[in-house]
């Protein structure tokens, strides 16, 4: 197959680099190579994965993956990621945790204390939620350790969230093979699809448990 020929179309020179990498990962790693990337965006947050997931769903259509193996590997991915920076937020606790942020090159303070606002927000589910959020699925695990949230918890959260959002964007690239490129200006419109598509999932089950509850 020729995905260069593919990487070559797209719209913008950035995305191509980032592409190539991933593909050069790929062809050389296979699915895992697409679950280092994912890894990789989870700790330094200007990677998209947005452009990562479609391209392993792409792959999969020309059958150098299988769309099974993408899904997984690149959930695996995002949950080692994402644990490593729960462990280090655990580990180093708030204050040391911003000393070391700061002399990150590709992470921010407002980066870290948005991923705080999102916890302090919404509790242990916005490691579910925040999966699905660009910059908050990487900074979410910190606060998060901080806190010291279950890992049990943490982990399954990490999984079910990063799942659902990774099996949409590979599934995408999947079906719109050659034209996966197309996916990414659309990525904020989706993300708050399925954040309100989860959110309203969440709340009827809620109000049928209820229900049931109090009809016994």
């Amino acid at each position: 197959m020729n995905l260069e020929h593919t990487l070559s179309q797209s719209p913008t020179d950035e995305l191509d680099g980032l592409a190539g990498l991933s593909l050069q990962l790929m062809e050389m790693l296979g699915a895992p190579g697409a679950g280092l990337v994912v890894a990789a965006e989870n700790l330094f947050p200007p990677i998209p994965s947005e452009v990562i997931l479609p391209l392993a769903g792409f792959a999969a259509s020309r059958g150098e993956i299988s769309l099974v193996s993408a899904v997984v590997w690149t959930t695996l991915g995002s949950v080692v990621g994402a644990l490593l920076l729960y462990l280090t937020g655990r580990a180093f606790g708030r204050p040391r945790m911003y000393a070391v942020v700061e002399r990150l090159p590709l992470v921010s303070i407002s980066d870290l204390r948005r991923g705080e606002e999102w916890f302090a927000r919404h509790g242990e589910k916005s490691v579910f939620l925040g999966r699905m959020v660009p910059l908050v699925r990487s900074v979410i695990s910190v606060p998060a350790g901080v806190e010291a949230m279950p890992v049990g918890r943490f982990v399954v959260l990490t999984v079910l969230g990063s799942a659902l959002w990774n099996s949409i964007f590979v599934l995408a690239g999947y079906l719109l093979g050659e034209n996966w490129g197309v996916i990414e200006p659309y990525a904020d419109v989706l993300q708050k699809l399925v954040i309100v598509a989860v959110v309203g999932a969440v709340a009827v089950f809620v109000v049928r448990r209820v229900r049931s509850i109090r009809a016994r």
